[in-house]
């Protein structure tokens, strides 16, 4: 079974990219993987199996 997530980070104006980096290594290291990112908007959908 699946679950997801949708998150919609907070970068600020400053060194957006190196935050939207660290942002989505974070949730990598807990298992995440980037599902959608939805376009002309910040919210990103992440998915990972339940049981793991």
């Amino acid at each position: 079974m699946k679950e997801y997530k949708v998150v919609m980070p907070k970068l600020g104006l400053r060194n957006r990219i190196t935050k939207y980096e660290d942002f989505l290594n974070q949730y990598a290291r807990e298992g995440w993987v980037v599902k959608h990112i939805v376009p002309n908007s910040s919210m990103v959908i992440f998915e990972r199996d339940k049981n793991r």
